[in-house]
Formats: C-alpha cells, sequence, structure tokens
C-alpha cells in the first residue's frame, strides 16, 4: 500500500525487525484525513443495521443478562484486537494496510489472502446494504422500485468516495453522527424510564431497573449456548472496528491520531453497545422480542416519543449508507494496495488529481453490485456462499492482524529493537496477541457447532485455501524457480 508522506517519527529499528521499511509513496494518497475521522469511520462501521435492527434476535436467543455478558465479551476482544492494530497502524500508517502487516510479518502469501477476504467481505456488504436502503425507502415512497433507490444510493456514496478523502471523512463523520446520537438518545431516555421517569408514556406499566432480567426461565432463559451462540454474532457485530487501520495512510500525523483514534473508539464502543442492549434487554421482555420490528422503535415508542417508526426508518438508512460509504472506501483502499505490492494489476494504482484511486473505486463498486444482483437472482445459491464467506473473513481479518503483530515485535525485538522505542507499543505482550487469536479460533470453532453459521466454514476455508494456491501458482512458482536458478 501506499503512503503520501514518510511517517513522522517512525521507529527506527521497525525496518531491520521486518524487512525493507515502508517505502514513500508514489505522489499517492494524501493525509487530510484527522483523529475525529477516524473515530467516526470505525464507529460507522460498527454501528449499523446490527445493532438497530438485529440486536432484539440477540436478546431473545441469550435472554437479557446472556445478551449482555456477550457484548462485554465481544468489547473484550474488540479491545485485544485494537490493541494489537495500534502498533502496526502507527509502523506502517499505510493506506489498506491490513494485508501488508501480514505480507512483512507472515509472508505474501498470506497478505494476499487477507486482502481479499477483506475486499470481499465489504463488497457483498455493499450490495446487502442498497438493497437494503431500497426495501426502507418502500415505507415513504412505495411506488418507486427498490431498484432505482439502489442506484441512487449507490451513485451517492461512489460520488462521495470519489471526490477526495477528506470529503468521505467528513461525510462519514456526519453519517456516523446522526446514529451515535440515535443510541445516545436511547440509553438517556431509556435509562430515565427505568429509573421511573417517562413523563410521555401513556398508560400500561413500564419495567422497573433491571426486573426483566430475571425471566420465568431464570437467567439464561435459552441455556448457557444461547449465550455462546450470541457471543460468536457479537464478534461479527464488532467487525468494522478495524477499519482505522484502512484509513491510517490518509490521516495527518498517524503515531498521535491513531492510538488516539483507538483509544476513543473502544470506549465509546463499550458504552454505547452495552449501554444500548442494556437498555433495550431491561426494557423488552424477552420473549416478545424479535426481527419483526426494530428494538430502538419498540423502546421509543414504549416511552411516547412521536414518529418513532418513521425517525428509526431514517436512521437505519443512515446507517446502511455510512457503512457502504466506509465499505467502498475500504475496498478501493485494499485494491489500491495490492497493487502498490504489486499482487495486483498496476491499472489499480491510477490516482485522480485529487489523490484518489478510481479505478480500483469503481472495481469495488462493480463487485458492490454483482453482489447486489446476486442477492436478488441468486439468493440460495451465490449470494449465500458470498456471505457466508464474509462473515468468516471479519473473523479471519482479526486474526490476521493479531498475529501480524506477534511476528513483527518478536522479529523487532530478534533483531535489536527496543519495544520502548516504539512510537505505540501493544501492551502486556505476548499476551494480548495470543489471548486476542485464541479467543477469535475459538469463536471459528464455534461456528461449526451452530447449524445456522457453519456454512461460513464450509465455503470461507476452502477460498482461503484458493487465495494461497492462486498466489503460489502466480507468485511462488517464480520465486521458487529463481531461488534454484541462484
Amino acid at each position: 500500500m501506499s503512503v503520501s508522506a514518510v511517517p513522522e517519527n517512525p521507529p527506527t529499528a521497525t525496518a531491520t525487525a521486518t524487512g525493507p521499511a515502508p517505502q514513500p509513496p508514489s505522489e499517492g494518497l494524501r493525509r487530510t484525513m484527522r483523529s475525529r475521522h477516524l473515530v467516526m469511520i470505525a464507529m460507522g462501521g460498527v454501528i449499523g443495521s446490527g445493532l438497530f435492527l438485529s440486536t432484539g434476535y440477540t436478546v431473545s436467543q441469550a435472554g437479557p443478562l446472556g445478551a449482555v455478558l456477550a457484548y462485554l465479551v465481544g468489547a473484550f476482544v474488540v479491545w485485544l484486537v485494537m490493541a494489537c492494530l495500534g502498533e502496526l497502524a502507527v509502523t506502517y500508517p499505510v493506506s489498506g494496510a491490513f494485508h501488508v502487516y501480514a505480507s512483512r510479518s507472515m509472508g505474501p502469501a498470506t497478505g494476499f489472502a487477507t486482502a481479499w477476504l477483506y475486499w470481499l467481505t465489504w463488497a457483498v456488504a455493499l450490495g446487502s446494504e442498497f438493497t437494503a436502503c431500497g426495501l426502507l425507502m418502500q415505507r415513504w415512497f412505495p411506488g418507486v422500485s427498490v431498484w432505482v433507490w439502489c442506484v441512487v444510493f449507490a451513485a451517492v456514496v461512489f460520488g462521495v468516495n470519489a471526490f477526495s478523502a477528506r470529503v468521505f471523512g467528513e461525510t462519514e463523520y456526519w453519517f456516523s453522527l446522526v446514529k451515535v446520537i440515535a443510541v445516545v438518545t436511547l440509553i438517556v431516555l431509556g435509562g430515565a424510564a427505568l429509573l421511573g421517569f417517562h413523563p410521555l408514556a401513556s398508560g400500561g406499566s413500564h419495567p422497573f431497573l433491571l426486573q426483566n432480567f430475571e425471566t420465568s426461565h431464570g437467567l439464561f432463559p435459552n441455556g448457557f449456548s444461547g449465550v455462546l451462540v450470541t457471543v460468536l454474532a457479537a464478534f461479527y457485530a464488532f467487525s468494522g472496528s478495524e477499519l482505522i487501520g484502512v484509513a491510517a495512510g490518509e490521516t495527518e500525523n498517524p503515531a498521535e491520531a491513531v492510538p488516539k483514534a483507538l483509544r476513543v473508539t473502544v470506549v465509546r464502543l463499550l458504552v454505547f453497545f452495552v449501554g444500548a442492549i442494556t437498555v433495550i434487554a431491561a426494557t423488552i421482555p424477552y420473549d416478545k422480542v424479535g426481527l419483526d420490528e426494530s428494538p430502538f422503535v419498540t423502546v421509543f415508542s414504549s416511552l411516547g416519543i412521536p414518529y418513532a417508526a418513521d425517525a428509526m426508518n431514517f436512521v437505519i438508512i443512515t446507517a446502511l449508507l455510512s457503512a457502504g460509504n466506509s465499505g467502498l472506501y475500504s475496498c478501493a483502499r485494499m485494491l489500491f494496495s495490492l497493487a502498490e505490492e504489486k499482487q495486483a494489476p498496476q491499472a489499480l494504482r491510477r490516482l485522480s488529481r485529487r489523490g484518489i484511486p478510481l479505478t480500483a473505486l469503481a472495481l469495488s463498486m462493480l463487485g458492490g453490485l454483482a453482489s447486489l444482483v446476486s442477492s436478488v437472482a441468486a439468493p440460495e445459491t451465490v449470494y449465500l456462499v458470498l456471505v457466508s464467506i464474509a462473515g468468516f473473513a471479519a473473523v479471519g481479518v482479526w486474526m490476521s492482524i493479531v498475529a501480524a503483530q506477534f511476528f513483527h515485535r518478536r522479529a523487532f525485538v530478534r533483531d535489536g529493537g527496543d519495544p520502548r522505542t516504539l512510537a505505540y507499543r501493544t501492551p502486556f505482550y505476548p499476551v494480548v496477541p495470543v489471548l486476542a487469536f485464541v479467543l477469535c479460533l475459538a469463536s471459528l470453532i464455534g461456528i461449526a457447532l451452530d447449524p445456522a453459521q457453519a456454512t461460513a466454514l464450509y465455503f470461507g476455508v476452502p477460498f482461503v485455501a484458493g487465495c494461497y494456491l492462486y498466489h503460489w501458482l502466480r507468485h511462488g512458482r517464480r520465486r521458487t524457480a529463481a531461488g534454484a536458478a541462484a
């Protein structure tokens, strides 16, 4: 991946620890984003329809207490991964950097597989988000076909990304702010109602504090297995926080901005996710919550908030556009980065006058539109395969990040580097990366035990194996032949 400027105050020993130091940019991507943009990009990638729509299903499966515990575990794993990402993002502040971390710490084949996994994750998400936006618009414009809204929203998201990185960051900041306001409103008003203050509610009784947590079937109404399955879902719910690493190469002063953004993001995600799920679980009986209505709408309606359904419809559309905005950005930077590493066609390195990889952006949008078509034309075959791989990829990329940090630090110390000289270093090494890897691996093993999620392994593992095989056929044999000739 390219950088637009040499890192400020780079750790001098890093280059010897991990091979050649990151190269300066090829007239490339520009550092125009700030810490607040990074925070909102990460928040935008995480806080989406999963929080606004799927939390009801989570509560129904795990029970009130189980759902809260699951999201606490998910937040803990996010902190572990972000602690590892911070060291790598400051050391290699390059755009779309995940596969660069893996390539330099574990080998180019692993980097190649990581890049394509992550690209596919967001390309599939683009199709899903445009379709969902079109369906939600039917509430207000039932006479307009869904595909028309898909085209409109795709054009808007592409235009925002094509103009400049600063415009993308600023747009994502405001998109994410709408979602954050909705979550904060839920926590504040819902929390006040649980304390007995709900002046707008008309009639009926409202639960007090955590009385809903003690159900007729105990604290865990569906047993602890329901909590385990929910923990796996929570891991996926927090995916998107790693977008800070993707945007590091276009951030002013990454040595300061990236660690600050990581700390703020983890704290806010903990407060927002755990706070929201606690209010929802305490307000709505677990056996009366599901996927037929957003739990946010249910909570706001119980408080007597006017036009709750319309307001949340707007917020959810904003959430989907925000995720699509971040997803397209991530896809384009990943392809650009692969081209920089000479693992993808060099045409993907072309930049506009504003420093935007337009070819990579257009190809990524085509990938998103292809998944949109498959979601309509072949939902039981092609699209199911893509979604399964995308779900598997979220945890796979986290595993790649923490493993890269582990090997990077080990090589750094072995080559005489002093970790205290690093601008940012992962705390409690090697416990943090090892524990993060084990928990992520456990979640993938757990997927095999859940028939509803096992499809991710059936298609995800062969996809990764195929990436390794392709890389060896395309690049590995050439290196082997060169080595033999030498």
